[in-house]
């Protein structure tokens, strides 16, 4: 995760400014210098995650505040249970509080439910991605989550990957010149996968020299001939992907139509 503790600090320096403004009115009941011992309390099983956020919004207020931490990002939580306990300056607990809170609530949600969606396709041969649709300003901070929760991160930005989807097609001329074109741009080291959104160009795809393929809304039928269609097309290892109405009722069904011998991705909004 590049540049994490640069981002951590943006992403605080800007909720802050968000919150505080010019300063905290209400903070300014409490006696300065008073001095309090909190402690954060988890009211929900979950996935905990945020922790260098948390502690970060209120050591951009104070250096003189302590953090006692009874779990670590990745932790699994239950409901009831003391996460940390923290020890500062009263008027820093409380101007810090709501964002940090929003931080650790918002990255756990993120790191909870791919969980959810992890733990449901095991035993398959299926992992879990991510998206570029997250928060604007928050991805790092998001798919950071989304490992703590068991998952893959997928491209994080438009400079790390070429993902050639239906409009490039169109514009390129088609999935043979789009990939071909692809090919000739692409960077080394940097992927290029394609989207398909039927079996007749799935076919095109894979006889375009595709690697990397994202299969667009297909049924659970459709994505069980495009395995066996991969298989007898490349026979080879080509990573195929799920995208589009896969929710938690329906994620293990989808992984387990790629019991082929592929290299199985979903890839499921957050």
């Amino acid at each position: 995760m590049n540049d994490l503790r640069d981002e951590i600090d943006n992403n605080v320096k800007r909720a802050l400014v968000e919150d505080i403004g010019a300063g905290d009115l209400t903070a300014l009941l409490i006696p300065f210098g008073k001095k309090l011992v909190a402690d954060v309390y988890s009211r929900e099983d979950a996935v905990l995650c945020g922790a260098q956020w948390f502690e970060a919004c209120f050591l951009a207020l104070t250096p003189e505040i302590t953090f006692n931490w009874c779990a670590r990002d990745g932790d699994n939580i239950q409901a009831g249970q003391k996460l940390c306990e923290i020890k500062g300056h009263a008027r820093t607990l409380l101007s810090a509080e709501r964002s940090a809170l929003n931080f650790l609530q918002l990255l756990s949600a993120v790191a909870t439910q791919t969980k959810y969606f992890v733990d449901a396709i095991t035993g398959t041969q299926a992992v879990i991605v991510d998206t570029r649709k997250t928060l604007p300003g928050l991805r790092l901070a998001q798919k950071y989550a989304v490992k703590c929760g068991g998952g893959i991160n997928h491209r994080f930005g438009l400079y790390d990957g070429i993902l050639i989807k239906e409009n490039h097609i169109i514009a390129a001329g088609g999935i043979k010149s789009a990939l071909r074109k692809a090919q000739e741009i692409a960077p080394v080291g940097v992927f290029i996968q394609i989207e398909v959104e039927s079996l007749q160009e799935l076919q095109e795809a894979l006889s375009a020299g595709a690697s990397m393929v994202l299969l667009d809304n297909f049924t659970l039928i459709q994505l069980s001939d495009a395995v066996v269609l991969t298989r007898q097309k490349t026979g080879e290892r080509v990573i195929l992907e799920a995208s589009g109405s896969i929710t938690l009722q329906n994620v293990r069904q989808v992984a387990e139509t790629g019991r082929q011998g592929f290299h199985w991705q979903s890839d499921e909004e957050y």
